[in-house]
């Protein structure tokens, strides 16, 4: 019984002379047994270094081994296996259990219990007090030595209380034990082992135990004729606890403490120093990194550096490319094997989707070392989204996530016309789903409802199996039964041989393994929970959790592949080329910012009462650089250490200290950018790789020379290349090569197609004239193409504006049916009124979506509020006025009040124009006629002169212009404008103190509904538009001042309106010409206030970009009222002179 320790620094050949021993002990003659134990990780790569280096010398008594694959041998050997291991998923489950048993008992962790992740947090303390041989007992009798104000105090109470009723529900249940006690039980069964009697112990490539750890390495030392233990670090020189071996001092310390207790004697050291176990012997660099990058002062290395190198990246994705590239170099020129390179990370979850998606586009076979999350997998979404069926009522979302993970024997295509139908008329909710549907066309009906009932009858079967509270047990079997009723096992079955068949070996391995994990899953939940009765609810959060802790192994499908892993699991020591990625400050080294729920001030007082666990985060950042010295020496040969400058966001991102300090060490060394653009031919050959990514370049560089190959001689002869028909790239080629010159523009349609496509009856509404104006090709492909926005079932801007529209109109048909005067009209009938015809019309719409939901509903009820208040409103303004309704709903057009709107355009063709005027009112003064349009708006339009100088705003001056045309035919009396004005319907909320009164809050509703639009300019007709007036008004957008003249107001004199009116006319012409030529560009308007596309639903098809040629907005300079009546007069000026 002996305790030797092997010192060396990273490289010196440790576990090289561990191999090395065992074969000079065989070649001896030994028969005892030779045992080498390694990480878990590495016990596959130390079994192969074994296995080459003894050959044919016979390895019966020689044994590779992990405490893991330890425990199993023992227990084989002397019993103990009877039970099986619960996994992290399990103990996840069970921990849940226990939580919401003693929720109401826990003073610190009560209202978080139920929060998510909170659960694996209390399982990661659970498994840290096993790990470090912590019993409940231990953790309640130290709340002894913990003040009792303290919060600690509380947070150990907890803890105790979980942890207690953890270790007595493993201990009673007779089929499985906690995965953390094996190592315990392991140290109860060495005793009665003999394996390792008399034998020698080599343990190498650990830098620190657990307490578990040493208590078996305690029993081995007494067993054992010697055990032999690695030391990565310097024998004989003083280490404080800051330096780099800090953390293997201490693991040190401890071994040596535990042979002292033991009266085990240590043996005189091996010492590895420049031995021929060095893997740095020819490599001068990486050993010079290895032996100065915590030595301080240190020496800088003055020469070139040759196999050291920098590489500096735009982004992560670029960093990537260029390592893939260096990649398909390095195995073609330099003969190094795929398997002979390695990809590591300290954020692997970071680059694993760029290295999977680059390394295939390179054709560079790889592995990603990292265990699968499964809770994205279609079987996993099916049976959680099943169960949300019934915890959330049948919502769209869980229905058609179910639907849509493939495993359901129904067409995709029948779930496309499912979900359009479904999307439509609203079906939500179990007894929509369950009833015959009977909206649309009959045709259509058929063919929906036989699709409906082929979904919800296995849906049904199994609800009918969950009704009410159930054991777990008889939901895990509903749910295993539901899943073979819709042939979900033998879907994934097809899917396993379809991708074998296709060469995807990774993802056959993957199905392979999904349907057994969730079956062993409903197992433990089983064991779990047994009889206990749960809801729905809480069945599927815990399923959630086992599926979110399940991960899944897949074992390399090839020896020949590039390793992708983390800095923290790569244990080879065959790396000749690595990559260090994501070398940016705050990814390597890492900052550990969460404490956990136990705090380091927690650690350090649990420390001092003698609980000792796992270290602080202070002590964990010292670690983090043993992790940096251990990786940066990890190769054998070549390092690239490598990092961008700008994150996925291209938010501006710092290198980590790791390069600075290199760039210390090494002044000259390598350092490669692709920041900068490829200048010459050499360097344009490196971007020459494989087909797919050197195709992707030329593409490239296609479009920053605009198409002109011959621009560069080199690209000239790869687009040769690729030319040739024989190497299956000229119609990709010739596809591309069309794109790079691709400018967006849209070529206008012939006049002829024009008029086939707009009808050859030239009738036209003035919203649709506006729409062209704001863009004529969003105008060519609503009402040319008649493209529509999937039907979805809701209230649009649009419908709620025509509901509202249509119940003023009936609102004010009433008026006039019974002789009412708008001013005689109370607040009781009007409210009563409304609430009658916004109840009809609400039934009238299709669908009933007023009444679908209780969300409707309200808002049924809020629509009833705005419009009495919009209507109290109309009602306040007309008593206040002299202008009295003559019109509502005032239709333009065949059988309509007034006849279409005609103009001419230049050829002589005439243009009809209709419409509908939401009211029309008369004022008659000093024998004239005024008239007042009013535009009912539900949204908050503002008027603009600019807006209507360039065809933006042209309803209110068309119909204006129509009214009065119309009216100078019937009237005697001289016709006049009065104004154009958009009423506001809305229900505004208004800011103010609690102190205003009922008289001042009306005041205030009065200013936010105030009209908008342009007024006479003569003070006795806006004086008759608001009789009250003192200053400003509160209904119309004038002022009159104390001399009685216009103050600040929007007006415009007759003249100026009879300047606009001709202008608007003369834009209608344009306008129609330029629609029937078939102009239909893409040409948006943007102004000050507003941006066409920014609302606009047909961008996805015209995919406007300012950046093509042929692409750009029209922007309206933002002028003044007086600016734009300036133009207007200079027009007029122009016209006049032209006819003199």
């Amino acid at each position: 019984m002996s305790l030797r320790f092997i010192y060396g620094r990273a490289g010196s050949g440790k576990s090289k002379y561990c191999v090395e021993s065992i074969k000079r002990n065989l070649e001896g003659g030994e028969k005892s047994p030779l045992v080498l134990i390694v990480p878990e990780q590495f016990s596959f790569q130390a079994e192969k270094s074994v296995v080459e280096e003894v050959k044919g010398t016979g390895i019966i008594n020689v044994e590779v081994t992990s405490f893991k694959r330890m425990a199993y041998e023992v227990f084989n050997e002397v019993g103990g296996a009877t039970r099986q291991f619960i996994d992290s998923s399990g103990k996840l489950m069970l921990i849940f259990n226990i939580m919401s048993r003693l929720k109401e008992e826990l003073r610190v962790f009560g209202t978080a219990a139920d929060q998510q992740g909170f659960v694996n947090t209390v399982s990661d303390v659970i498994t840290e007090l096993k790990r470090y041989d912590i019993s409940p007992q231990e953790l309640r009798a130290s709340l002894n030595l913990i003040d009792e104000e303290e919060l600690l105090r509380e947070k150990i109470l907890d803890i105790s209380k979980i942890f207690e009723e953890f270790e007595e529900t493993i201990h009673n249940n007779k089929n499985y034990l906690d995965n953390e006690d094996e190592l315990s039980l392991l140290y109860e069964k060495l005793e009665e082992s003999t394996q390792f009697d008399k034998g020698e112990i080599w343990l190498d490539e650990f830098s620190s135990f657990t307490p578990q750890q040493y208590n078996i390495i305690e029993k081995l030392l007494k067993k054992a004729k010697r055990v032999n233990i690695t030391l990565c670090m310097d024998y004989g020189v003083e280490i404080d606890s800051t330096d780099v071996f800090a953390p293997i001092k201490t693991t040190r310390d401890k071994l040596a403490k535990l042979a002292e207790e033991n009266n085990i004697p240590i043996e005189s050291p091996i010492i590895l120093k420049n031995s021929n176990y060095d893997r740095f012997k020819s490599n001068e660099e990486i050993r010079y990194v290895e032996a100065n990058y915590f030595r301080y002062p240190y020496k800088q290395y003055t020469h070139k550096t040759e196999d050291l190198k920098i590489i500096r990246a735009l982004n992560p994705y670029s960093e990537i490319e260029k390592i893939a590239r260096e990649i398909v170099e390095a195995a073609r020129d330099k003969g190094i094997r795929f398997r002979d390179i390695a990809v590591i990370s300290r954020d692997l979850g970071a680059y694993e989707k760029i290295v999977k998606t680059v390394f295939n586009e390179y054709e560079i076979p790889h592995f990603i070392d990292k265990k699968r999350e499964i809770d994205d997998n279609p079987l996993i979404v099916l049976i959680t989204s099943a169960i949300d069926i019934f915890n959330k009522n049948w919502s769209y979302e869980a229905v058609f996530r179910y639907l849509k993970t493939g495993l359901i024997n129904v067409p995709k295509e029948d779930i496309d016309i499912l979900e359009n139908y479904v999307m439509a008329y609203g079906i939500r909710g179990k007894n929509k789903w369950l009833s015959i549907w009977d909206y649309g066309s009959e045709e259509l009906l058929d063919k929906i409802n036989e699709i409906r009932i082929q979904v919800i009858t296995p849906l049904a079967n199994f609800y009918s199996r969950l009704k009410g509270k159930k054991s777990t047990e008889e939901i895990c079997e509903a749910l295993y039964e539901f899943l073979c009723q819709i042939g979900a096992n033998e879907t994934i079955e097809t899917w396993v041989n379809k991708f074998k068949g296709e060469g995807k070996q990774e993802l056959a391995r993957e199905y392979s393994q999904i349907w057994n994990m969730v079956i062993e899953l409903l197992d433990q939940v089983v064991e779990v929970f047994g009889e206990d009765k749960i809801e729905l609810k809480e069945f599927v959060k815990i399923l959630s959790l086992g599926f979110g802790e399940h991960k899944m192994g897949l074992i390399p499908p090839s020896l020949d592949q590039v390793l992708v892993s983390d800095v923290e699991r790569v244990r080879t020591h065959e790396i000749k080329l690595l990559y260090i990625v994501g070398v940016n400050d705050g990814i390597f080294p890492a900052v550990e910012k969460d404490e956990g729920i136990l705090s380091d001030a927690d650690r350090d007082k649990l420390k001092k009462i003698g609980i000792e666990i796992a270290e602080d985060t202070k002590s964990k950042a010292f670690e983090e650089q043993y992790l940096i010295y251990r990786t940066l020496t990890t190769t054998g040969k070549f390092l690239r250490v490598c990092y961008s400058i700008a994150d996925f966001e291209g938010k501006a991102v710092r290198p980590s200290i790791i390069v600075s300090r290199l760039k210390s060490l090494f002044p000259k060394i390598q350092i490669e950018s692709d920041t900068l653009e490829v200048e010459n031919e050499e360097e344009s050959l490196e971007l020459v790789s494989r087909k797919i990514p050197t195709f992707n370049k030329l593409i490239s560089v296609l479009r920053k020379d605009q198409g002109n190959i011959k621009v560069s001689p080199f690209w000239s002869d790869v687009y040769d290349w690729y030319s040739d028909e024989k190497n299956g790239y000229k119609d990709k080629l010739k596809t591309v090569f069309s794109a790079v010159a691709f400018t967006n523009a849209v070529e206008d349609i012939s006049e002829e197609k024009a008029r086939k496509i707009y009808g050859d009856r030239l009738y036209l509404s003035i919203s649709r004239i506006e729409r062209y104006v704001s863009c004529p090709f969003a105008y060519y492909v609503q009402y040319g193409l008649k493209a529509k926005e999937r039907k979805i079932f809701a209230l649009t801007p649009p419908d709620l504006g025509t509901f509202m529209h249509n119940v003023i109109d009936e609102f004010s048909e009433t008026v006039d049916k019974k002789f009412l005067r708008w001013y005689e009209i109370d607040e009781a009938w009007c409210k009563s009124t409304v609430s009658k015809i916004v109840d009809k019309k609400a039934e009238e719409v299709s669908g009933g979506i007023f009444s679908s939901s209780p969300r409707y509903r309200y808002f049924t009820e809020r629509l009833k509020r705005v419009l009495i208040k919009t209507i109290l409103i109309i009602v306040e303004h007309l008593k206040r006025s002299g202008f009295q309704p003559i019109g509502h709903e005032v239709g333009f057009g065949s059988g309509e009040s007034y006849p279409p709107i005609e103009i001419e355009l230049s050829n002589g063709e005439k243009v009809r124009l209709i419409g509908r005027i939401d009211r029309v009112d008369k004022l008659y003064l000093e024998e004239k006629d005024y008239f007042r349009i009013i535009d009912y708006k539900s949204g908050n339009k503002d008027f603009s002169l600019s807006d209507v100088y360039h065809g933006l705003q042209l309803q209110l001056l068309t119909y204006l212009d129509a009214i009065l045309t119309n009216e100078e035919i019937r009237e005697k009396d001289p016709v006049l404008p009065g104004g154009v004005l958009y009423l506001r319907i809305d229900d505004p909320i208004i800011r103010g103190s609690r102190s205003l009164s009922d008289e001042e809050i009306e005041k205030e509703i009065m200013k936010a509904l105030k009209m908008k639009g342009l007024l006479l300019a003569d003070p006795k007709v806006v004086k008759e538009m608001d009789r009250g007036i003192d200053g400003s008004s509160l209904i119309i957008p004038a002022r009159i001042n104390k001399d009685g003249n216009l103050g600040k107001s929007s007006v415009g004199t007759e003249e100026q309106f009879k300047m606009l009116r001709e202008h608007v006319k003369k834009k209608l012409v344009e306008v129609c010409e330029s629609m029937l030529k078939g102009e239909i560009r893409i040409s948006p308007i943007k102004s000050k206030d507003a941006d066409t596309c920014s609302y606009c639903i047909y961008s996805a098809v015209c995919q406007f970009d300012n950046s093509f040629e042929g692409n750009g907005h029209r922007i309206i300079k933002d002028e003044s009222d007086e600016e734009i009546w300036n133009r207007l007069e200079k027009e007029n000026q122009k016209k006049l002179d032209v006819k003199s």
